[in-house]
């Protein structure tokens, strides 16, 4: 078990990580045409997430030339905020308390941080058990989206390593989501490597799915969502790789007995939720009668009545929750638990969400961490997305990751998987003796 010596070194090896990125400068780039006064009003979708972090993904890739693919990085953004423009805008509130995003022409715009990291290269953080040692690879850890008042809505640091370059983006989640951000991202790809313009422009009527004018009245909470990590258990994260073959056999054998109520096959991701849901309950090693949740951020593009583009920009997601007894879990076979995934999935349609709605702006709730419930699996992100075809005109990225913002004991971030096909990359940050114990546990990594 090498890779766990690396958990055993303490702070001070981190410490010395961090201090090998060095920032150069800072600028701010704006779309490339007048836009004039634009403002949109955050929606129902939007306001749960304002006192998450900003969301962090960090890609890297093996290339050289850092100052002229800093320039080109640039000079598409400008081209792509004329349509995403607002990413360049600020959040602001209406007279009557609304968020809303503000945008106008003499705002900053994008920040665009350049740095190196000669010592860090694309091997190590190919490699990386945790995220520790990229933290400073990504701006704005530990910000929460509702800074966004006075920061900018997205910031962009391009770092220079030893035979690469690591791009880290902060999103503020309060306005947009896996879905956009990922739809942004391919844009601004296509824009530099050659496209004159984005071949999906995003649709930014919000008020079109729903248009119900929330007033929150809200500060800066007393303890930020993560900032009481120091008391919180030890987390670590790990990536653990599942290969075709890996998927495939985890979805048979799910479905080797169908659901007893003859409902549709159990998906990918279902069987997926259900496998990493299952042993990481057996790893925490919970007490039979204990509750364990678990939470996944769905897409509501095509489950909202009408139904909304793809292209919609914006958060179009709801947390939804199943829960059942650990002894359960582990005493069932497998379509039992992948039931309760698929069952809590196919109930959350038009119907549902209307209601949610409807309750959430009654009495508006701002989400924190522990309310994704107790010895909670919660999954983000989604392998759907092409994070490998972000390319700038200089290959596929090496690496896709999440930053160290919004994680907490159970998050899970999917990934498509870096050799492609049906293959699947699963980020978990756990408290660090379950980790351990999932990292042996062979029947969850199928090392076949």
């Amino acid at each position: 078990m090498g890779h766990n010596c690396s958990a055993l070194t303490g702070d001070s090896g981190k410490k010395e990580e961090m201090s090998k990125v060095k920032i150069i400068s800072t600028s701010h780039v704006k779309p490339g045409k007048m836009i004039g006064r634009k403002e949109c009003q955050l929606v129902t979708f939007d306001l749960p997430y304002l006192a998450f972090h900003y969301n962090q993904k960090l890609l890297f890739y093996k290339c050289g030339e850092f100052e002229e693919k800093v320039e080109k990085l640039k000079d598409g953004l400008r081209v792509v905020l004329e349509e995403f423009y607002q990413l360049a805008d600020k959040l602001g509130k209406d007279e009557d308390g609304v968020f809303r995003v503000e945008y106008d022409d003499d705002m900053d715009g994008v920040e665009v941080v350049e740095a190196t990291a000669m010592e860090i290269g694309i091997e190590e953080l190919a490699a990386e058990d945790g995220t520790a040692s990229f933290k400073d690879l990504i701006p704005y850890n530990g910000v929460l989206n509702l800074e966004g008042l006075h920061r900018p809505l997205l910031s962009v640091q391009v770092t220079k390593l030893k035979d690469g370059v690591a791009m880290g983006c902060a999103f503020n989640h309060a306005i947009l989501d896996g879905t956009s951000t990922w739809h942004f991202m391919s844009s601004w790809a296509q824009i530099c490597s050659g496209s004159n313009s984005v071949s999906v422009s995003p649709f930014l009527e919000r008020t079109k799915v729903r248009n119900t004018r929330v007033k929150l009245d809200l500060s800066l909470p007393p303890n930020p969502v993560n900032g009481d990590a120091d008391q919180g258990p030890q987390l670590r994260e790990k990536l653990f790789r599942f290969s075709e073959a890996a998927i495939d056999k985890i979805k048979s054998k799910v479905n080797s007995t169908p659901p007893s109520d003859s409902s549709k096959p159990f998906s990918t991701f279902q069987s997926l939720a259900y496998h990493v849901w299952h042993h990481v309950t057996l790893a925490r090693e919970l007490k039979p009668q204990d509750y364990t949740v678990f939470t996944l951020f769905a897409d509501c593009r095509k489950r909202v009545d009408p139904p909304m583009p793809e292209s919609y920009f914006g958060n179009l997601i709801h947390a939804i929750f199943t829960v059942t007894a650990a002894g359960l879990l582990s005493a069932n076979p497998p379509q039992f638990g992948a039931s309760l995934v698929q069952k809590a999935i196919e109930a959350h349609n038009a119907k549902a969400i209307e209601e949610r709605n409807k309750e959430w702006e009654a009495a508006p709730k701002i989400f924190e961490y522990k309310d994704a419930g107790v010895n909670c699996v919660a999954v983000g992100s989604s392998p759907r997305f092409k994070v490998y075809d972000v390319d700038f005109g200089w290959g596929k990225p090496e690496g896709v990751r999440s930053g160290s913002n919004n994680r907490f004991d159970g998050m899970v971030y999917l990934y498509q998987g870096k050799s492609g096909g049906r293959s699947i990359d699963v980020e978990i940050a756990l408290e660090a003796g379950a980790l351990e114990k999932l990292e042996k546990d062979k029947e969850f990594v199928l090392e076949v």
